[in-house]
């Protein structure tokens, strides 16, 4: 059974409702490929941490998901990224130490959502991963109601945009959408 949603207040997001998710390798394996193969169009991802915010949209669908020494890599031709999500042993002569392998691999995974710092509303949705020293390995930002994926505001919100927020809830927390999330009026950085 996973643990309850709670509150954080976070530097630069300002306060976020976290969902936590399983971190095993099957599951995360399970969650990463359906992600990016259902949508990858309209997520951008990267890492966002003080100081520096990648994100990266998918030149097209991934042409290969694939699980090598508990690394999941996500590889779109051109370019490609590894998440460690598993047990990594290393290779050959080059065993991976244990201390290093408990470091790199993912120890926390969540849904969250950050709200809007003068309502409490949501006004920002997606899912990351942390490793085992509490560094993020990815942040994946899901579509918003309140910005197109041209990054613009939307007036009014589109609610549909909503639409993979509520089925990762689905898929990996078995909630149903909540009216919670359509009560914002707009995005506002935390």
């Amino acid at each position: 059974m996973l643990a309850a949603p709670r509150l954080e207040d976070e530097p630069g997001l300002g306060r976020v409702e976290i969902f936590p998710l399983a971190t095993d390798e099957p599951a995360l394996f399970q969650l990463i490929r359906h992600v990016f193969e259902t949508y990858w169009r309209s997520i951008v991802f990267g890492t966002l941490i003080q100081g520096a915010a990648w994100e990266v949209r998918a030149p097209g669908p991934p042409g290969k998901i694939g699980l090598l020494d508990g690394y999941v890599t996500v590889d779109f031709g051109a370019w490609h990224f590894h998440l460690c999500i598993g047990e990594t042993k290393g290779v050959g002569a080059a065993p991976t130490p244990p201390a290093l392998a408990r470091h790199r691999r993912c120890a926390r995974a969540e849904l969250y959502r950050g709200l809007n710092p003068k309502t409490g509303a949501p006004n920002t949705w997606g899912f990351r991963m942390f490793n085992g020293a509490g560094e993020q390995q990815i942040t994946v930002f899901l579509p918003s109601p309140f910005l197109g994926d041209d990054g613009k505001p939307l007036k009014p919100p589109r609610w549909e945009r909503l639409a993979a927020w509520d089925d990762l809830r689905k898929r990996w927390l078995d909630l149903d959408p909540d009216p919670f999330d359509r009560t914002g009026t707009g995005f506002v950085h935390g």
